[in-house]
């Protein structure tokens, strides 16, 4: 039998969920990043190379956003990015990279660099309702089980995560990847910008340009 929860118990479990939840900085965060080891440090791998790019979301202007701003970054950098082309088919049931690997070859890529949006956190306006164990709190951001939004009215603003991945197209391998998020925001062309820089600039960290 699972064992009760006191009130004062319940009280403190719901006031650190708020507090989680409402306290996400602005910023984006950097929440990890890998490099495979027989890449090594300082590799500059991406340096003046030609580079696929493509954004794996649903949506399909975000989509377009999204690869304007990651060619942007690769293009600052010195490295050449290209685009797949309209009759590039691709199925939206599984990972994207492997299904780019023809058309990166075909465009003489050296490395295909994906970025994939998620939704991460959700801000609701006016506010959301929180309930453990019959005590109420009230906030702003939501995220997680057990969050209920109000019944009209109110204002959905999404925070996305994004996980940056570089592929050897020659070889088909994984060589780095790393993944961020961001608090929600209404201008989403900033948030996917600060996204891509954020992501971008752990690979100039890892010396892949």
């Amino acid at each position: 039998m699972a064992a009760a929860i006191s009130s004062p118990a319940r009280r403190a479990l719901a006031a650190a969920f708020v507090l989680a939840a409402t306290g996400c900085t602005s910023s984006p965060q950097l929440a990890a990043q890998w490099t495979d080891p027989q890449l090594g440090p300082q590799s500059a791998f991406l340096r003046g190379a030609r580079v696929l790019v493509a954004c794996d979301v649903a949506d399909l202007t975000v989509r377009q956003l999204c690869q304007d701003q990651v060619a942007a970054e690769v293009s600052s950098r010195g490295a050449t990015p290209l685009f797949p082309g309209p009759d590039t088919l691709i199925a939206t049931d599984r990972s994207i990279d492997g299904q780019l690997l023809a058309a990166a070859r075909s465009l003489d890529a050296k490395a295909l660099m994906v970025l994939t949006l998620t939704p991460a956190i959700t801000d609701v306006s006016p506010g959301f309702s929180v309930g453990i164990g019959g005590v109420g709190y009230r906030g702003s951001s939501s995220v997680g089980v057990g969050v209920a939004a109000p019944v009209g009215g109110g204002r959905v603003i999404m925070g996305y995560a994004a996980n940056g991945r570089i592929t050897d197209v020659g070889t088909g391998r994984l060589v780095w990847s790393a993944s961020a998020s961001t608090a929600p925001s209404s201008e989403l062309e900033v948030q996917l910008g600060e996204l891509s820089k954020t992501v971008f600039g752990a690979a100039d960290k890892s010396g892949m340009f």
